[in-house]
């Protein structure tokens, strides 16, 4: 491959990639504005509680089945098509994994929504001896579960659309959840006499609205699916390989948090909604830039595998992770040090008090310590799926959930006992085994010789290095000047943490700049 070529292909890749990140920073914001509205209306209290352990069984189970396992085992076969193939056969591959997929999670969501009360058992064993909240959580779920079939099937369309390089769409789509739901807590929820019903039907009327904005872009491609149940078909049987331990690989993070809703439902009443508004933050960055990254870099992987060149694989990935460092180590820094000034200014209204912000502040720090390694997972497993290798990834994923297992249970009883912040035991076993897991699927790149760094890292993170102590030492000094973001109003709080936000940011990239880091680095990578 020639050096105009890598670097046509490095602009385009980034192109693509601020196309998704500006998607999906949208999506991301009105998130914030989704959970401020959710702090408000039901806060840390039981109900909520109880919908967050029932919004996040269908939405953990969507990261295997849509954008998570599924994508990234389908991805791959539908480039090899595209390829390889004729439109005809791409379009009959569609038609018989939609009808599969379909058929699947349809049986799926009928055995869960009658079997509501003994999931919730497996996913809040804690909840048996609250009887409210079990009630309310299983009441939830028959209403959310259904949610699964039809955001798996908006993720199916959204694969598609960024195989043919239709990025903006899918990273769109998500935005349009959050308008659900923020409709559902301020208008809707008042007719209820458990309001927090409302936002369950909001999660159901999402899914909904999802699928359908999809569909016409399908259309315009001739690639809408005509269903077909086909479990013998080539191309489905490929996938469902690729996929089962495909599960593992991609979404260890997700069954780690997973497990801590499990664990935390034993904790005391808030726990699960302290976890969830300090993840909610992390996953700001996470989804904004490293799943937007990765979603971009598998296509392309895809095809430069299939075609066998090997050296804009490697080189598209060393693009991937310098983008990353960028990224990840000042946002885990900010998150780390301005983590109380920050969910105060979002969360701390209505039904949230001072005490929840405190605690979420506590494990939003034990969360910020493992970003770096949560968004370096979402661009090496790429490495891995886009050359059909979900063994490597599965290994990996099961060595790192069983870490986490054990850390979790070495972390939440001394936390628990001697502090009473057994939830920050648990973000922190998190962290500490997506750390495990990144370094183990870089090793694995190293060592097949996928991978090889290009020249100029050294001096790269040297950059990096002197921009994020410089960014620090600003925010050390700048949030000493506040002793309680909690005794200052709606309005001080925006402007105090927006002026810190956006020096920090100032000082960063001036301080990359006065160094010699230019854009171009980027696409030159």
């Amino acid at each position: 491959m020639s050096v105009i070529d890598n670097k046509k292909n490095k602009v385009g890749l980034l192109r693509s990639g601020v196309i998704v990140s500006a998607m999906t920073l949208l999506s991301r914001f009105l998130g914030l504005a989704r959970d401020i509205v959710f702090a408000s209306f039901v806060g840390a209290a039981a109900g909520a509680d109880a919908f967050f352990v029932a919004f996040k069984i269908p939405n953990f189970l969507r990261r295997l089945f849509a954008e998570g396992a599924f994508a990234q085992a389908f991805v791959p076969v539908l480039s090899e098509y595209r390829e390889k193939g004729t439109h005809e056969a791409v379009k009959n591959l569609i038609d018989r994994v939609c009808g599969c997929l379909g058929v699947t999670l349809a049986l799926l969501t009928v055995l869960v929504v009658l079997a509501a009360p003994a999931v919730t058992v497996v996913f809040a064993p804690g909840f048996w001896d609250d009887p409210y909240k079990f009630d309310l959580a299983q009441q939830m779920l028959r209403i959310t579960f259904p949610y699964l079939l039809l955001i798996s099937l908006t993720g199916f369309a959204g694969a598609i659309l960024n195989s043919y390089d239709r990025f903006a769409i899918p990273a769109f789509t998500p935005v349009l959840l959050n308008v659900c739901l923020i409709s559902s807590a301020v208008w809707v929820s008042p007719y209820f006499d458990q309001p927090v019903i409302a936002l369950a039907w909001g999660v159901l009327i999402a899914g909904m609205v999802q699928l359908a904005f999809q569909i016409p872009f399908l259309w315009k491609l001739r690639l809408l699916p005509q269903p077909k149940v086909d479990f013998k078909d080539d191309g489905v049987k490929r996938i469902l390989l690729l996929m089962a331990p495909a599960i593992f690989g991609v979404s260890v993070s997700q069954i780690n948090l997973l497990l801590d809703t499990v664990l935390a439902s034993f904790l005391p009443t808030g726990s699960i909604s302290w976890l969830y508004y300090s993840d909610r933050l992390v996953e700001l960055p996470l989804g904004t830039i490293a799943i937007a990254i990765g979603t971009v870099i598998l296509p392309s992987l895809s095809r430069q595998h299939v075609n066998k060149n090997s050296e804009q694989f490697s080189a598209t990935m060393d693009w991937a992770l310098r983008c990353i460092l960028l990224v990840a180590i000042p946002a885990a820094i900010a998150l780390m040090m301005l983590s109380a000034p920050i969910l105060s200014t979002l969360f701390e209204y209505g039904k949230t008090t001072a005490n929840d912000i405190a605690m979420s502040s506590l494990s939003l720090k034990a969360y910020a310590i493992g970003l770096l390694a949560f968004m370096l997972i979402k661009v090496l497993a790429p490495g891995y799926f886009s050359r059909q290798d979900t063994k490597t990834p599965v290994k990996i994923g099961i060595i790192a959930m069983f870490v986490n297992m054990v850390l979790n249970l070495l972390l939440v009883i001394p936390f628990h006992f001697y502090w009473q912040i057994g939830h920050v035991g648990l973000a922190l076993a998190t962290s500490l085994a997506a750390f495990l897991n990144a370094g183990l699927l870089y090793r694995g790149l190293r060592k097949d010789k996928h991978y090889h760094p290009n020249k100029g890292w050294g001096i790269y993170i040297a950059r990096l290095f002197f921009a994020n102590v410089l960014m620090a030492i600003l925010l050390f000094f700048a949030i000493s000047y506040i002793d309680s973001w909690s005794d200052l109003s709606a309005v001080q709080r925006v402007i105090n943490i927006s002026v810190i936000c956006i020096s920090g940011l100032s000082i960063y990239v001036s301080a990359l700049f006065l160094v010699g880091f230019r854009i171009n680095h980027i696409k030159k990578a």
